[in-house]
Order: C-alpha cells, then sequence, then structure tokens
C-alpha cells in the first residue's frame, strides 16, 4: 500500500500542472482573449473528438499499424545491427557514424523523398517510422552490451563458455534496461513518425485526417487528433512498462520513492 500511495502521491503534481493549463486556456478561450479560429477552447476539442470519433478510430487504426510494423522492423533491424557491431568492432567504427548522421536529417524532409520513391501506400510511411525509431534502441543495445562487467566475462570464458553462451548469459540480460528506455522513447516516436509521413501523402491516417481538418479550418478536430496521438503514445509508453516489468521480474523500478529495489 506504501508503494502504490507513493507512486499516486509522485503523479500529483503533474497532473495538478496539467489541470491548471486546462482551466487556463479554457479561461482565455471563453473570455475571448485568444479567438476561437486561434486556439478551441478545451470544450470545443473534446466535443471533436466524441464528435467524430468512429473515423478518428478509422483512422488511427491505420496510423497504428504502420506505426506498429515499422517499430517492429526497427526493433529487428536494431538488434542486428547492434549485436554485430558488439561482435565486430571494424563494424561499429563504420557505421556508428552513418548511424548519427541519419539521426540529424529533419523527419519532415525524408518524407517527401519516400512518397516520391515508393508512393501513397503504406511502404514509405512504415520505412520512416523504421529510420524514426532504429537508432535509440541500437543506442541503447549497444551500450548494454558494453556495460557487462569484463570480469564476468572473463569468469565465464575460464569455465569454457562459448560466445553464445556469454551473450545469453551476460551481454543480453545486461542490455535489457537499456533495450527497454530506448523502446519507451521508440514507441513514442513510431507514431509521430506515421503521422508526419502522412502529412505528405495517402488517403487514410490521422495525418491525413489532421491534413483535412487543417484545409476545412476546423482547428478543434486537429486538436482532437493531436489529444488522441498523445493519449496512444502514453498508452504504448505504458505497454512497454508492462513488457519490461514482465522481462525483467527480478527488478522493481519505481516503488514510490524513486529508488530501484532488487
Amino acid at each position: 500500500m506504501k508503494e502504490k500511495w507513493g507512486s499516486v502521491k509522485n503523479k500529483i503534481p503533474a497532473i495538478a500542472a496539467l489541470v491548471v493549463i486546462v482551466i487556463i486556456w479554457q479561461i482565455l478561450c471563453s473570455t475571448g482573449i485568444v479567438p476561437a479560429y486561434m486556439l478551441p477552447s478545451p470544450v470545443a476539442v473534446v466535443k471533436a473528438f466524441f464528435g467524430d470519433f468512429p473515423n478518428l478510430m478509422t483512422h488511427a487504426a491505420i496510423t497504428l499499424q504502420e506505426a506498429a510494423y515499422g517499430l517492429l522492423i526497427g526493433i529487428g533491424l536494431a538488434f542486428v545491427m547492434a549485436t554485430a557491431m558488439d561482435r565486430f568492432e571494424l563494424l561499429q567504427r563504420a557505421f556508428y557514424p552513418i548511424m548519427i548522421i541519419t539521426q540529424t536529417i529533419p523527419t519532415i524532409a525524408l518524407a517527401p523523398v519516400l512518397v516520391l520513391w515508393m508512393g501513397f501506400g503504406m511502404a514509405p510511411k512504415i520505412t520512416l517510422v523504421v529510420i524514426t525509431t532504429f537508432f535509440p534502441i541500437a543506442v541503447g543495445l549497444l551500450d548494454g552490451y558494453k556495460s557487462v562487467d569484463p570480469d564476468a566475462i572473463r569468469l565465464l570464458r575460464a569455465m569454457g563458455a562459448t560466445r553464445t553462451q556469454i551473450f545469453y548469459h551476460a551481454k543480453f540480460p545486461a542490455a535489457l534496461p537499456q533495450f527497454f528506455s530506448g523502446l519507451k522513447i521508440s514507441a513514442s516516436y513510431a507514431v509521430v513518425g506515421a503521422v508526419i509521413s502522412e502529412w505528405l501523402g495517402g488517403f487514410e491516417g490521422l495525418g491525413v485526417y489532421m491534413t483535412r481538418s487543417r484545409k476545412a479550418y476546423a482547428f478543434d478536430r486537429m486538436f482532437a487528433v493531436i489529444l488522441l496521438i498523445v493519449v496512444i503514445s502514453l498508452l504504448l509508453m505504458l505497454l512497454v512498462n508492462i513488457l519490461r516489468d514482465a522481462a525483467m521480474p527480478h527488478l522493481k523500478i519505481g516503488t514510490g520513492d524513486g529508488s530501484v529495489s532488487h
């Protein structure tokens, strides 16, 4: 009970700050200080959200599908690349700078190029999500592999362990915390990356919905999409936390007082 109360107590300041922001937002809109065509009120956004809920869910299903495919492919590529770079130092020296360079290119600049090469289907959206989500996971895994105690590896070698056994029993378990940290970031990036790619070409998805709403000057619906994206991203991060706790039951993170207990 103490742990649960501590966890709830830690969230109270953030919830209170959010409530204050929403109240101020509503006051600014209700009093006319900020015109409705510039910023719709929270009430208008909620009405738009529930008023067009079925249509929003239809578009959200497409965006989630693109994000899920891209994230899964990104995880697979990151695992293969990070493992190979940990195994072969030459690969790390050759490809790590290239990985960093890919992150300096703005996502909004890549999207039209991918649409030009791959058309207006799902392929360019998935590709952009892969590019967006690959780096945090790969770096997390690589740092995790490098964090293993050298003495532990030498001990396993002295006991006759193979490279595969060392990887399975020492390196991979050590990389799990960093992997899930990178996955939490990538999960939120996946949805944003899919929406950005839909802005520049497509027929369905939350990005397409936002573009149509903008052209119709329906800013309440645009903010409703933003609200939905925030909710989806938070749910995805919650899912990552659940998977992390299931994969590492021995590691209990966030006991309420900010400590980490084993």
